[in-house]
């Protein structure tokens, strides 16, 4: 059986840009681009119809921002996956787009394999940041816990999961170690996410290392 390629869409409004990101892709044998738009507008419009696997998502757009275009695409598709593309190591905006429910980023001028490799990363449960970023967020929860008295337990498999995800396994390898599915792996994480009142599964790995 032929594996099914991971499908992209790319958001961003420097054409020059967008386009050699698509070559990029075109290169690759497991990914496809699907298309690509250079709003947040367009892509709240088209995204939810093309449904793809991730999504290279400008942080910086004109009019309504990467951020907020985040917070739109998961109203209809929670779980889609989003890396950011930064100029450069924006924490604060990072920062923002993580909380947002973005799975990680990367800077626009690294090379094409660490570009693909975000891509196959975030595909199979991995997620592309630096550890400033990751110790602004354990910061953040760790504030947000000391003010919250209420937090919801997670189950003995649900413990399992989140202890083996945030120890750096991805899903198949997760699923592989507990008899699990693959889909099955994600419902976990999906609980997990509801139980610890985050948006993905970067911030319960956080507030659970917090």
């Amino acid at each position: 059986m032929i594996p099914k390629k991971k499908t992209v869409v790319i958001v961003e409004d420097d054409l020059l840009l967008q386009q050699h990101l698509i070559e990029i892709i075109k290169v690759a044998e497991d990914i496809t681009c699907l298309g690509a738009v250079s709003s947040a507008e367009e892509a709240e419009q088209k995204i939810p119809v093309l449904q793809p696997d991730v999504v290279l998502m400008d942080i910086n757009l004109p009019g309504k921002s990467g951020i907020d275009c985040i917070r739109g695409l998961k109203k209809c598709l929670p779980n889609l996956e989003v890396v950011m593309l930064t100029a450069y190591e924006e924490e604060d905006n990072i920062f923002r787009a993580l909380k947002e429910g973005a799975s990680g980023y990367i800077i626009k001028s690294s090379d094409s394999n660490h570009i693909l490799e975000a891509i196959r990363d975030v595909f199979a449960g991995e997620s592309p940041f630096s550890g400033p970023i990751a110790r602004k967020m354990a910061m953040y929860f760790r504030e947000e816990r000391e003010t919250q008295n209420e937090r919801e337990t997670l189950s003995p498999r649900e413990t399992e999961v989140l202890k083996l995800l945030a120890a750096g396994y991805i899903h198949k390898e997760v699923a592989d170690r507990l008899d699990l599915t693959v889909p099955t792996v994600r419902t976990y994480v999906r609980r997990i996410c509801f139980k610890l009142h985050v948006r993905s599964k970067v911030e319960a790995i956080i507030k659970y290392l917090s």
